[in-house]
């Protein structure tokens, strides 16, 4: 099943162009890392999943128009942000009974197993918690809900490593099954490297990369070169190149590993590692 849908999807404000034609699909029980440099087009494109947004071409999220039937498909839906979006003066417990008011499939035993895992206690007030308690609070609320779709949107923000691991941690272990699926952009790539099924990179408002992870791991490879070898790894047209104690690392496309390997040390590029050399051959093309 297709869960997200986009196609031609355009967005501008002004004269600034935030989606421009931008094609991509996500199919049903994926993690999917939306990843781009500031002012790339990832809220905005968010934005007009989730229905906040008016946009121009095609897009369906979970077989329905997120514009004009908003309504039913945040049923379906659920949403982290990088702001915390609870109110300061609630107090933990009325924040579960409200949303046990106002939404029908949020089971609010499972939040209660959530929040005793945590040191947040029900008497507390969210003007109390540290923005990590806060980010746990909020993750419990959501991971209650029996949703098709979580869209997390820069989620650990300023947490220190311990907190974003654990919400990593329990997203994948007791969020995360083959029938939802989730879609989450950040910076701080290396914390979501473990637990991607598919990667997409976007620039100036357009998809420039969409492969699984699986693919990532077979296509690419990163060679550190022996010195004596720069010259023939040159002539292998790399996408990328860069200096590391002393020696030069190529990335390459779709490169012969046995060729490869006789050049030096090899291994499958980190995601920022490929992501600086994406955006490079992309701001090259730019000023073409």
């Amino acid at each position: 099943m297709t869960v997200v849908e986009a196609r031609g999807l355009r967005k501008t404000y002004g004269t600034n162009i935030a989606l421009n034609g931008a094609d991509f699909h996500i199919n049903e029980g994926r993690i999917v890392g939306l990843i781009g440099p500031n002012g790339a087009g990832k809220s905005t494109a968010l934005n007009a999943i989730l229905g906040l947004t008016p946009y121009q071409g095609e897009l369906k999220v979970l077989g329905r128009d997120p514009w004009n039937e908003r309504d039913q498909l945040m049923c379906d839906v659920c949403f982290i942000a990088d702001v915390a979006v609870l109110p300061r003066w609630i107090r933990v417990s009325q924040a579960l009974e409200y949303v046990a008011g106002v939404h029908p499939r949020f089971d609010r035993s499972k939040a209660e197993g959530f929040l005793a895992k945590t040191n947040i206690r029900h008497n507390s007030k969210v003007k109390e918690l540290s923005k990590g308690m806060v980010t746990q609070l909020h993750l419990a609320l959501v991971m209650a809900i029996d949703a098709k779709l979580l869209v997390l949107d820069e989620p650990t923000l300023g947490l220190d490593i311990l907190y974003r691991k654990q919400f990593y941690d329990s997203l994948l272990n007791d969020y995360f099954d083959r029938n939802r699926t989730i879609l989450v952009t950040t910076h701080q790539v290396e914390d979501v490297e473990h637990v991607l099924t598919d990667l997409m990179f976007i620039d100036r408002g357009r998809i420039v990369l969409n492969c699984s992870m699986e693919d990532f791991e077979s296509r690419y490879i990163e060679v550190s070169v022996h010195p004596e070898s720069l010259a023939a790894a040159r002539a292998i047209q790399p996408m990328h190149e860069r200096q590391a104690l002393g020696r030069s690392i190529l990335l390459f496309d779709h490169g012969n590993r046995q060729e490869l390997a006789a050049l030096g040390d090899t291994r499958t590029p980190s995601i920022s590692d490929l992501f600086v050399a994406v955006m490079g051959s992309q701001s090259v093309k730019f000023k073409e």
